[in-house]
């Protein structure tokens, strides 16, 4: 039986988080102390985290238990709609089923929630205070905004200079929840204030305002700073989006043969890929998961695997990743959410160990995925969710070559109702195809000191 949306009732959101690395042969390599170079223990993380994220952050338990006061909140958006793609399967005359997983109806307009209302929870339990973060686009800034919002607790937000004057109404959302929101880099740490000496012009990037967030999360006891990405605790939380699609999928009586999701960090492609590797372990399936990123950053197909800083500055620990480098800064695109030099430490493995795939797509064909997309389907999709579409166009288009039929599921991370100037720059003519040259990523890895991993 067909469905066009396939929904689940609001007592079938998740119990438990899904904790791959249970089920990883490979575990990920521990974080490394900047200093000395020996790996790191969770007190480490104490000055950064509240302890039971750090507890999270280690943990080798498959499956924890989601707090009921998170899920009641979870329950103002989920479960999410999962939706079969009629108009685009019908526009691109494929053979392939296409789904995708709708995480736009959050209250940010995004799949950020997922973790910032976790991540606020637990810092209300050790009676914190502020909760300091950086953003790219604004969608985990709109979210932590919210969280913090919710919990009472203070806000203080460094967003990429780039978005920060591209995308204004995010910055509104934020204030409107009661956030500060500085431009980054800023004149408000010492680290902002190094950059813009070496460079007054810089857009910035996800790297310099981690950087600023966790220098003032470092100086204040009231304060812990907060990640909307990158690290093992964020993937986590957001495996909820895959768990809900698992059930629906099984619902319209299908089973993805692939499943895609944009790469920044890699929260996004975590949340709704993990629960399908998790049948790849425990059913002996054959899903094939792909991260989607841009080529202006390609940290998974062109960067190397080593250790290196998760913030431009170094304050951050040593994590094993597939890297450009901590001092690259990406050219000024418009998915800003995606411009980040590094991938989660999770799925640097994954990929080394050859147990996901990845594709890089450029502004122009991501752009081009996002009308189509919108013109069949009705949903504006952000910048950063186009890329996702793309990879998701280039499988069916395969299917309708090769003569089979697949299908796809893709995360339709948020809406784009608040990059209205990205779709403005593309039909003026303003977006331009950008790669990087073998050059500029060499150079880029030339000021690493550390080896690569074998």
């Amino acid at each position: 039986m067909k469905h066009r949306k396939i929904t689940l009732s609001e007592q079938e959101i998740p119990e438990k988080w899904y904790n791959i690395i249970a089920d990883m042969t490979n575990k990920p390599l521990p974080p490394l102390h900047p200093g000395t170079k020996e790996p790191i223990g969770p007190d480490a993380l104490a000055p950064l985290f509240p302890m039971e994220l750090i507890k999270q952050e280690v943990s080798g338990e498959k499956w924890i238990a989601i707090p009921d006061e998170v899920r009641n909140i979870y329950s103002i958006w989920r479960p999410t709609p999962l939706y079969r793609a009629y108009g685009l399967e019908k526009a691109l005359d494929t053979p392939a089923k296409i789904y995708y997983k709708y995480e736009g109806v959050s209250p940010a307009g995004s799949h950020k929630p997922n973790t910032s209302v976790p991540q606020a929870y637990y810092n209300k339990q050790e009676g914190i205070k502020r909760i300091t973060t950086e953003t790219g686009a604004g969608q985990w800034g709109s979210a932590l905004a919210f969280a913090c919002n919710h919990f009472d607790i203070d806000c203080e937000v460094y967003m990429v200079k780039l978005s920060y004057n591209q995308k204004p109404y995010r910055k509104v959302m934020m204030n409107t929840w009661g956030a500060k929101v500085f431009p980054s880099p800023s004149d408000a740490t010492e680290a902002g204030r190094k950059i813009l000496a070496q460079d007054p012009d810089t857009t910035g990037s996800l790297g310099i305002a981690i950087s600023e967030a966790v220098e003032r999360a470092a100086m204040n006891e009231d304060t812990k700073y907060a990640l909307g990405s990158v690290l093992n605790h964020v993937k986590l939380h957001q495996t909820v989006i895959g768990q809900e699609a698992v059930v629906q999928m099984e619902k319209a009586g299908d089973m993805p043969d692939i499943v895609i999701a944009p790469f920044g960090g890699g929260s996004n492609f975590a949340g709704l890929a993990f629960p399908f590797l998790r049948l790849n372990f425990d059913e002996g399936r054959n899903i094939r998961c792909i991260a989607s990123e841009p080529t202006s950053c390609p940290k998974l197909t062109r960067g190397v695997f080593r250790y290196d800083f998760g913030d431009t500055v170094g304050m951050t620990p040593l994590l094993p990743m597939y890297t450009l480098g901590h001092n690259f800064v990406p050219a000024p695109i418009h998915a800003g959410g995606l411009r980040y030099h590094g991938a989660g430490v999770i799925v640097s493995q994954l990929l080394k160990d050859k147990l996901i795939e990845a594709v890089a797509h450029d502004n122009i064909e991501v752009f081009e995925a996002g009308v189509t997309f919108a013109r069949t389907e009705g949903i504006i999709p952000a910048p950063e969710a186009t890329h996702g579409i793309a990879t998701a166009i280039a499988e069916a288009k395969k299917c309708k070559e090769e003569g089979v039929s697949r299908t796809i599921l893709f995360n339709l991370c948020g809406h784009g109702n608040f990059d209205m100037k990205a779709y403005e720059d593309y039909f003026a003519g303003n977006i331009v195809r950008h790669d990087l040259t073998s050059e500029e990523i060499k150079a880029s890895l030339a000021e690493l000191e550390t080896p690569e991993i074998e």
